[in-house]
């Protein structure tokens, strides 16, 4: 398995090495972590350099857009440039905590999805309770770049168009939650060749272990839901997420 997207510089409760080791031991062949803050774009070059099975993306979240400037820009073009750096993200929009600053948002996803294309690198997408102004702008800007809709949170009508333009869709914890009656339906219905797996650790913990921290470990519940849900084995879930992984971030 590849946990495609995972913060394991922000699990509080275990060590680097030791979260590593765990992953390792339940079949996780390959992590990628993205940056959210401008300040955790050092963090994830010196995990990409000290370890071999780890991989970064760059990227500034929506929610922190505020701390957008030209050297922000510039520190995230040269680094990309790293072979183990292969996507950039998380970048996108979020209406969720604060609409305040839509605009700039918007304003600094295109930059970010524009480095993107220049460096022709894919983008790992935050997207919440913003799909259709993500989805206008990706249409209008992206220009080649692979797509990737992290956390999916949106309807299987609104899968289906992502999937129509070529985007991949990722699924983490929230798939094996009792509720999570949309999340479901997309993983039962979206073709396995453009499915990926993910942790979002250290939040979105699955069952059995919601309430504590996630680590990249427990991608395998995801897995496991997944196969349950579409009636195939674990092993075919787990073939068709780590060749689309290895596919769209080159590994």
């Amino acid at each position: 398995m590849i946990d495609t997207h995972t913060h394991i510089n922000m699990i509080e409760e275990i060590s680097i090495d030791e979260i590593l080791k765990n992953a390792f031991d339940n079949g996780v062949e390959k992590i990628i972590v993205p940056s959210a803050y401008p300040k955790d774009i050092e963090e994830v070059m010196e995990l990409v350099e000290k370890y071999d099975n780890v991989y970064g993306m760059l990227g500034v979240h929506p929610s922190e857009v505020k701390d957008w400037n030209d050297d922000v820009e510039n520190i995230i073009i040269e680094y990309s440039k790293n072979p183990k750096i292969v996507a950039i993200g998380e970048i996108g929009l979020d209406y969720y905590w604060d609409k305040s600053f839509n605009d700039l948002q918007k304003e600094i996803f295109i930059k970010q999805i524009k480095i993107a294309n220049e460096l022709n690198l894919p983008i790992s997408i935050h997207d919440r309770e913003a799909h259709k102004d993500t989805f206008d702008i990706l249409k209008k800007y992206n220009k080649g770049s692979k797509i990737v809709m992290h956390c999916f949170s949106g309807s299987v009508e609104f899968a289906k168009e992502c999937i129509k333009e070529g985007y991949y869709i990722a699924l983490g914890g929230v798939v094996t939650f009792k509720n999570a009656v949309k999340t479901k339906e997309v993983a039962k219905e979206i073709p396995l060749s453009k499915l990926l797996l993910e942790t979002d650790a250290p939040y979105l913990t699955p069952v059995p272990y919601r309430g504590k921290e996630n680590q990249p470990a427990f991608v395998k519940y995801v897995a496991q839901e997944i196969a349950n849900l579409r009636e195939t084995t674990f092993e075919e879930i787990d073939n068709a997420t780590t060749n689309n992984a290895r596919e769209v971030f080159g590994l």
